[in-house]
């Protein structure tokens, strides 16, 4: 119906990289005038800090236009946790997983596995931190001090963000800089989070403090793919030529769901899983 008002709803699952598609819609929300208000749900272990960073900014740009509140489901931890500290309100269950303010960097080292099966990698190289750290060679002093550079870099733009949004002093909480995980109800006691609950209690915060009419409507929004492409869109392909639809949407998970392993992601990292150890 005409001139009948919504409320956006917006769900962020999954590892979160830079997905111009979906920012591109969050930039359409805020030029749509039906929207009075946006709803953000998020359910992520976090993923790339140049994906969160891209999240953050386009959040913070909607929210100068429409008021915005975060629902956080099981999980909103790392790049996911700067995604709901962009909005205006946040939301968490009592037993949400959220938190683990940090960055890491990891890669595989193959060193000793390729010494013993005879396997010997040559490289040629314009200096000595080009392409480091890699796979095939020990970390020297040179390279893990960049990384460590680069790391408390990304740390200290990532905790001044968690200090400015929610008004909070890092090191006054527990654990924080450390990287630790909170519960929803150990985030709200240390300001981490505003309240317990879920999508009634941020819809209701809409339309009682932010003034969206009562009889708006929660309406999902979800991003216009681009389609596939590249060596993933390509191997999804050949997979169901040979051997049928089965095995192209098993590809296209294999492939596109990076929640399977970490190594699936370059560069800086804001993600949250458990240790393998």
């Amino acid at each position: 119906m005409a001139g009948e008002k919504q409320i956006a709803r917006v769900t962020i699952t999954g590892t979160i990289t830079e997905d111009r598609d979906q920012l591109q819609m969050l930039k359409d929300i805020a030029d749509d005038d039906s929207v009075s208000g946006v709803l953000i749900f998020i359910n992520s272990p976090g993923g790339t800090t140049t994906g969160g960073e891209a999240l953050y900014e386009a959040i913070r740009a909607l929210a100068k236009k429409k008021p915005v509140v975060a629902e956080f489901g099981t999980m909103a931890a790392s790049a996911a946790y700067i995604a709901g500290i962009a909005t205006d309100h946040i939301v968490a269950r009592g037993n949400s997983i959220t938190g683990s303010v940090g960055v890491i960097v990891q890669w595989p080292e193959f060193v000793q596995l390729l010494d013993k099966i005879g396997v010997k990698v040559n490289e040629v190289k314009s200096g000595p931190l080009k392409a480091s750290p890699s796979p095939f060679e020990p970390l020297d002093d040179g390279s893990k001090k960049v990384i460590q550079d680069m790391i408390a870099d990304g740390f200290k733009w990532f905790v001044g963000l968690v200090e400015t949004r929610r008004g909070v002093k890092a090191a006054d909480i527990p654990g924080l800089l450390d990287g630790r995980i909170f519960s929803g109800r150990e985030a709200l006691q240390a300001k981490l989070v505003d309240q317990i609950g879920g999508e009634d209690e941020a819809v209701k915060w809409l339309k009682d403090v932010k003034n969206v009419p009562q009889n708006a409507k929660v309406t999902d929004w979800k991003p216009e793919k681009s389609g596939s492409y590249g060596i993933l869109g390509m191997s999804a392909g050949i997979a169901g030529w040979l051997f049928g639809p089965s095995a192209a949407d098993a590809t296209n998970f294999l492939l596109r769901d990076r929640t399977i392993s970490t190594l699936g992601l370059d560069g800086l990292l804001s993600v949250w899983h458990p240790s393998e150890k």
